[in-house]
């Protein structure tokens, strides 16, 4: 006690002078605690101090939204990020890892990742990577680091975005680890768990896991995401449009990518109701960032209803809940409209219906400060502006108690569809007024305040900001309705070059430089006085020098070298103006030179008016062609559906045909088993056919016969013997009781076995042929003709020459043998169709004369004479 009261008295005490000269000591208060403070948990990556979230936020958006990912996969954003992470300071800011471990982190399957994650990288320049070998050459990993952040690295400016600190990477990794680790457990070390979306794999998962990670980044300590300001697509929603622009997709995949998140219960959308029973305004709760902070969801719950309990607090932003109230209302995200009020209404819920009002309304100053809602008070007082209507008038007893004065312009103010006297100025922007009068028609600031918020940013895309990243100022200075031409046209613009060009994923960066052009040309953003019609008419444009489509002011797009079109087109313009000169020299000798100016310029003028009447009948000529070609595809369109027609009449009238072969009813003309047992004849007939035309004498019919013969009894016996095969498989009782089905079964069986067998006989076929003396003389004459190419005379006898005169040769072979069996065949049909085709009757002249040569008998001049 000693020690301590000597070290009290040490301390310097606060003093107070007073009236009477005295001096006395004087406590001082300590303020009290507005709410519970939760203790921080050594090494929770959830819980994260401002400073720190904000750092990991910037570096992962310079990662994810980096113009050279613009069109990559969110698999290839989410591994740069994995990567970033998982990079060692002391490896010279490498990771390593192999492909089936990123697969894991992404929850996509190895193949992905091989095929697509880390080309789509290393195609983009931000991934480089070694191979890791072991001791006898076989690969163990890969050593990867990403490009942005290596290079941020060794810049040595600690402001960069990308330029992280061990503690700051080891913060990111833990915190992916806790979102979406593969979790394992190594050796003599504790398990590490897996994440909180390990489970979730397959497609979309690189999505789900990327927005996860990018909301919790976004997310204050309460829990409660941060939505974005200004007008949303009222389908969707403003959480679901706040996920989308974190993910720079649409708002329908910022949708299901929100509900993927609650059904695994990781986010949570709370949904204010109203009186009416319909939703007035939507909130989104990471639950894993609340529970790390002790936040749990029924208080979470409970907060947010003191918080929006009232449309009229919403309104005027008058919060009266403390320190708590102002943590779940306030958003970060500043925008016009948002100063007094964080939590954004939910569009989707609450565009179309009017606010309700406010039963106990704060006093309002002047309009021009207030935030002109309909629900909010006007007056010192609270009551309504005089004079109001006979429903309006219809309120609580509690509510008739007011006090008779008001300030000057509550009592000027106009009623609801009348038009207001005077618009008193907005003190924000000293331009925008509270009521504007215009046709007589009421404008809200609201829409002036949307409207204003929707020329700030660049679109949502990713492609689309890459492209108009060098109007963005003339972009700010666009209307809504323009900006959504300009959106389009720029889209369709970038669709149009991702077609023309080898890597589609360069068409964003080539139309911003196709517009960093334009204004290089214009002399900058400031010359430009309409940007609507300038960005339509000149920038988007593609200007062709030449006939060729690729070609841009005489820039091929593709290459990026000159346009060669446009230097065939300059020098034939050269030529041709070189062969006027020559003629008027040698038609005109001795003209001065400023009549020959004249009579030449005369001239080209007379070929280029020739020239563009050749151009117009050229096009007309093609515009005829391409209406006739139109006209034959209609026609030949209009023939194939009244054949379909035709054939599928033809069908509804079979299908009550019993079968030509078993009877069967409704079969259509002919049942499933008997067009197998006519099929599998067909094939055993074709199959001989084959094995004579390479085995037997095509001049012999014994021959032939002979090994039509011999085919048909080896497809017997190897139908006989799948069928044995399938009895062993199958219930022969069932069979025995369904005759029918055993029935269909076996000529299905044989069925396929004739198939199998005709294509065995081909490949003997053509095998047997190929090694015939016209086919190895067609593969000699190939050989050398493949050796004697120009690009192969000067090394015939290289590894490139013989292996592609090999090539060669053997094409020529297999050409080779397949005709001359297709041959043969075509021989072996004529001979059967004309053995099998009945003989023609010879003419009755020829008959009789035949007749009468015969000599009679005695049995026959018996007859006759009877």
């Amino acid at each position: 006690m000693s020690a301590v009261a000597a070290s009290a008295g040490v301390l310097p005490l606060s003093r107070a002078e007073f009236a009477g000269g005295a001096s006395r000591r004087r406590l001082r208060s300590v303020p009290a605690q507005a709410g519970p403070v939760g203790s921080l948990e050594l090494g929770n990556p959830l819980q994260l101090s401002k400073t720190m979230r904000a750092r990991l936020l910037a570096a992962v958006r310079a990662l994810v939204s980096s113009p050279a990912l613009a069109g990559a996969s969110d698999g290839a954003r989410l591994a740069s990020v994995v990567l970033t992470a998982k990079a060692k300071v002391r490896d010279d800011y490498q990771a390593s890892i192999w492909a089936a471990e990123i697969g894991r982190w992404l929850g996509v399957s190895q193949s992905m990742v091989a095929h697509t994650v880390l080309p789509e990288l290393r195609a983009a320049g931000f991934l480089g990577s070694n191979v890791v070998t072991n001791s006898f050459g076989h690969a163990t990993g890969l050593e990867c680091w990403v490009i942005p952040m290596y290079r941020a690295q060794k810049a040595g400016d600690r402001r960069h975005a990308l330029a992280l600190s061990r503690s700051e990477l080891a913060v990111l990794l833990s915190l992916c680890e806790v979102l979406f680790g593969p979790g394992w457990a190594p050796k003599d070390k504790a398990p590490v768990p897996a994440g909180l979306l390990a489970g979730r794999t397959g497609r979309g998962a690189a999505t789900d896991r990327l927005g996860l990670l990018l909301m919790v980044l976004t997310t204050g300590s309460v829990g409660w995401l941060q939505l974005c300001p200004g007008s949303v697509d009222t389908r969707r929603g403003r959480p679901a449009a706040t996920v989308a622009r974190l993910l720079g997709c649409t708002a329908a995949a910022g949708a299901k990518v929100l509900k993927r998140l609650q059904e695994h219960g990781v986010a949570d959308v709370v949904r204010q109701e109203t009186g009416s029973g319909l939703h007035a305004r939507s909130r989104v709760r990471l639950v894993p960032v609340a529970a790390a902070h002790g936040v749990a969801v029924r208080e979470a719950r409970r907060a947010a209803k003191a918080v929006f309990s009232d449309l009229a607090g919403t309104a005027s932003g008058d919060l009266e809940s403390g320190e708590t109230g102002k943590a779940l209302v306030t958003t970060g995200i500043k925008g016009s409209g948002q100063d007094k009020i964080g939590g954004s209404t939910d569009l989707a819920a609450t565009a179309q219906h009017h606010a309700l009002h406010a039963s106990a309304a704060t006093p309002g100053g002047s309009l021009a400060l207030s935030d002109c809602f309909s629900g909010e008070g006007r007056g010192g007082e609270g009551r309504r502006p005089e004079p109001v209507c006979m429903r309006e008038n219809q309120a609580d007893d509690s509510e008739t108690d007011v006090a008779k004065s008001a300030p000057p312009l509550a009592e000027a103010g106009p009623l609801r569809g009348e038009k207001p006297k005077g618009a008193p100025v907005d003190e924000r922007d000293g331009q925008r007024a509270a009521w504007a009068v215009a046709d007589s028609r009421p404008e809200a600031v609201g829409w002036k305040a949307a409207q204003q918020q929707r020329r700030v940013g660049l679109p949502a895309d990713l492609g689309l900001r890459v492209a108009l990243g060098p109007v963005c100022g003339l972009w700010e200075r666009l209307s809504g309705w323009q900006q959504d031409q300009v959106e389009a046209a720029a889209k369709a613009e970038v669709w149009r070059l991702a077609g023309m060009l080898e890597q589609p994923e360069a068409a964003a960066r080539l139309l911003a430089s196709r517009l960093t052009d334009r204004l290089e040309e214009t002399g900058g953003e400031a010359l430009v006085d309409r940007p609507y019609p300038w960005l339509i008419r000149r920038g988007l444009v593609q200007r062709q020098a030449c006939s060729d489509r690729r070609c841009d002011d005489g820039i091929r797009l593709d290459t990026g070298g000159e346009c060669g079109n446009c230097g065939n087109v300059l020098q034939i313009r050269r030529a041709r103006r070189a062969k006027i000169a020559a003629q008027v020299d040698r038609e005109l000798p001795g003209l001065a030179d400023g009549e020959r100016r004249r009579v030449l310029e005369e001239r080209l003028r007379e070929q280029a008016a020739i020239e563009a009447e050749d151009l117009v009948w050229r096009r007309e000529k093609a515009r005829a062609e391409q209406a006739r070609r139109d006209a034959a595809r209609a026609a030949a369109q209009d023939r194939a559906e009244r054949e379909h027609e035709a054939a599928a009449v033809a069908d509804a009238v079979r299908q009550p045909l019993p079968c030509e072969d078993c009877g069967q009813d409704r079969a259509a003309g002919l049942c499933e088993a008997c067009d197998h047992r006519r099929q599998t004849e067909t094939l055993i007939g074709e199959a001989g056919l084959i094995a004579a035309a390479w085995s037997g004498d095509l001049t012999d019919p014994g021959s032939v016969a002979a090994a039509a013969t011999e085919a048909r009894t080896a497809i017997g016996n190897s139908i006989a013997t799948a069928w044995q095969e399938f009895l062993q498989i199958t219930d022969v009782a069932a069979l025995k009781a369904n005759p029918e089905a055993a029935e269909d079964a076996y000529a299905f069986a044989a069925f396929q076995t004739a198939q199998q067998a005709i294509q065995e006989y081909q490949d003997n076929a053509l095998a047997t042929l190929g090694r015939t003396e016209a086919a190895e003389a067609e593969a000699r004459r190939a050989y050398k003709a493949e050796q004697g190419r120009p690009w192969f005379q000067h090394n015939p006898k290289g590894a490139d020459a013989v292996a592609a005169a090999t090539k060669a040769a053997d094409a020529a072979r297999e050409r080779t043998a397949q005709y001359l069996l297709a041959t043969r065949l075509e021989q072996l049909r004529e001979r059967a169709a004309a053995r099998t085709a009945p003989a023609a009757s010879a003419p009755w002249t020829d008959r009789l004369a035949g007749f009468a040569a015969r000599s009679l008998d005695g049995g026959t001049a018996g007859a006759v004479i009877t």
